[in-house]
């Protein structure tokens, strides 16, 4: 299904030839069209959503546009990948409005390829209604802001309610130990025949999870130095307990099946078609899981990650909705005023949030998923309650991640060549997932070189 607009396939394969097709890049050519007004391409969804997720896009650009005639809004099928993100970006093919994640921005900073938005910011007078730690993450070395944090999530354990039903375990009792995870796959694969419990590996996504499964057990793969710098401490107990807690789904309990490749959104896939039990992603991957890959609400789950050790927390994260730095200052101004009015409004303004949530709810889009705030909590369960009427996400079934994730400790994630080392880590899971003998001391120590060489770039 396509948008009533252009929609534009933002990958690596065809980005080019749509470019052309297009007639322009981001940020190059003309900014107008025949009407004289100004074209902004904007990221809307992954290649694959379904037609009411474009439905009520198009319902949101209608309004938009009807406030702001002179700016002519085309979507763009966009999706982050960390192996593909850089070629888009240098090849100047992102659409001017698009989003990252927390752990790419400092990257970007350093390279000078965010649009400086501070003056916007202050002039919307939100700046210092962000949530400070958040806000560090837009923030560049000379002070200014370079984003618009938008979104933030905590990782949550996702489980199949169905899956559980089949292998005898109640499904409004999600595990809350490793132990009660590893136990509970095992029971679902010898149940069903399915993978009891599957882990991102590959595109950044296994260093990804590993990282947050260092943290649940009280470990970090990374510290702050006080001179700007940071150390890799990848080689530590809890990332060991961690990959040997892999080892033994997969090789002592046959419980993890036999995908050991899978990324975002391929585990996803396998996940909204009924083939994986459990698996650990952000707390707001319900709605993508829904739009995006056709799972049924009434199987969905979700639960806490399960902490232990001395400093257990849970790893967050989220993105930021970021102009291209090829943007004119027309098509720069124009993208502040979509971004504002897209993402932004709905987190403070009452108004605007029921807007957001009636088109949503009307054009069978989740609303209510469970989130992280990027202003304070006051404000966010504050606007849960403006939209409560038109809340279509069964919450119910997610009541042991939204009762329980406040009593948990937040977690960010590592600052420094976070993506790089996330793809080192990635070959590390791959390995204890495809060698029963897998070294994993050894592992950790080589990791740990490789991520400090890294770090020392």
């Amino acid at each position: 299904m396509k948008s009533s607009r252009k929609v534009l396939l933002a990958t690596a394969a065809t980005i080019a030839t749509a470019g052309m097709l297009a007639g322009c890049t981001s940020g190059g050519g003309s900014t107008t069209n025949a009407d004289g007004k100004i074209e902004l391409r904007v990221a809307t969804f992954p290649p694959g959503a379904d037609e009411a997720a474009y439905k009520a896009f198009a319902e949101q650009e209608k309004q938009f546009e009807s406030e702001h005639k002179n700016i002519d809004i085309i979507g763009v099928e966009y999706e982050w990948k960390g192996p593909t993100f850089a070629v888009q970006l240098a090849g100047g093919s992102l659409p001017d409005v698009f989003t990252v994640p927390f752990t790419d921005t400092k990257t970007l900073l350093e390279n000078g390829q965010l649009t400086d938005v501070t003056d916007a910011i202050k002039k919307l007078g939100y700046a210092d209604k962000f949530n400070p730690v958040i806000l560090d993450g837009v923030t560049g070395s000379d002070g200014k802001l370079y984003g618009f944090p938008r979104q933030a999530y905590a990782m949550g354990l996702h489980y199949n309610r169905d899956l559980f039903t089949a292998a005898g375990l109640d499904p409004n009792t999600p595990p809350t130990t490793w132990d009660e995870v590893r136990k509970f796959a095992k029971q679902i694969t010898e149940k069903t025949g399915k993978a009891g419990f599957a882990e991102m590996a590959a595109g950044n996504t296994g260093g990804w999870q590993l990282t947050a499964a260092t943290v649940a057990r009280g470990g970090r793969t990374q510290t702050d130095n006080e001179d700007g710098g940071a150390t890799s401490t990848v080689d530590n107990d809890a990332t060991a307990a961690a990959l040997q807690f892999l080892h033994d789904v997969r090789w002592e309990d046959n419980s993890f099946g036999s995908k050991f490749d899978l990324d975002w959104g391929s585990i996803n896939q396998e996940f909204a078609a009924g083939n994986v039990g459990m698996y650990v992603s952000g707390s707001d991957v319900y709605t993508a899981l829904v739009r995006d890959f056709g799972m049924k609400p009434e199987t969905y789950g979700l639960g806490v990650v399960p902490t232990e050790g001395k400093d257990p927390g849970t790893l967050g994260g989220g993105d930021v909705a970021v102009i291209s730095p090829t943007a004119s200052k027309e098509v720069a101004d124009a993208a502040v005023e979509w971004i504002d009015w897209y993402y932004m409004q709905k987190l403070m303004d009452k108004d605007a949030a029921v807007a957001d949530a009636k088109t949503l709810n009307e054009s069978g889009q989740a609303v209510g998923t469970p989130l992280l705030p990027v202003l304070s909590r006051e404000q966010y369960e504050e606007s849960l309650t403006w939209i409560e009427q038109y809340i279509n996400v069964p919450r119910d079934q997610m009541a042991p991640f939204i009762d329980t994730i406040w009593e948990q400790t937040p977690v960010g994630e590592p600052k420094a060549k976070t993506q790089e080392v996330y793809a080192l880590l990635d070959n590390v899971v791959q390995t204890v997932l495809t060698k029963k003998d897998a070294d994993i001391p050894a592992l950790l120590k080589q990791a740990q070189t490789d991520a400090q060489a890294l770090l020392d770039q």
